[in-house]
């Protein structure tokens, strides 16, 4: 079993950058990949970004591609995400996840463990 913890939200006025941390604890051994969801309300789950844990092959949704980043640090067993120019339309609940084999990242159902989300609100 993994669990998965994310940090870094807050709120950030439009045109500012915040970076999102999430630690994997567990059997860390298994994970193949990481990603980044978003879900704001009324808003079906929205893929972000996704990195190939052993590789670090990333995989960037297109609204946010050349504003944010993501990256591991294998040693740490920790996901990031750096978050540039940001957007109101980017407020949303940040989750983390994990996958354990071979699969889409943009896909939300080839992940099998979720982290409790991070709120990130941008202000106008």
């Amino acid at each position: 079993q993994v669990q998965l913890v994310e940090s870094g939200g807050g709120l950030v006025q439009a045109g500012g950058s915040l970076r999102l941390s999430c630690a994997a604890s567990g059997s860390t051994f298994g994970i193949s990949a990481m990603g980044w969801f978003r879900q704001a309300p009324g808003k079906e789950r929205e893929f972000v970004a996704g990195i190939r844990w052993s590789t670090g092959g990333t995989v960037q949704a297109d609204p946010v591609k050349g504003r944010f980043t993501i990256s591991r640090d294998n040693a740490k067993n920790t996901v990031y995400l750096q978050m540039n120019s940001l957007k109101p339309e980017d407020t949303a609940v940040y989750y983390c996840a994990a996958a354990r084999g071979f699969g889409r990242l943009e896909f939300s159902g080839y992940y099998d463990y979720w982290g409790q989300g991070t709120q990130v609100t941008v202000s106008i």
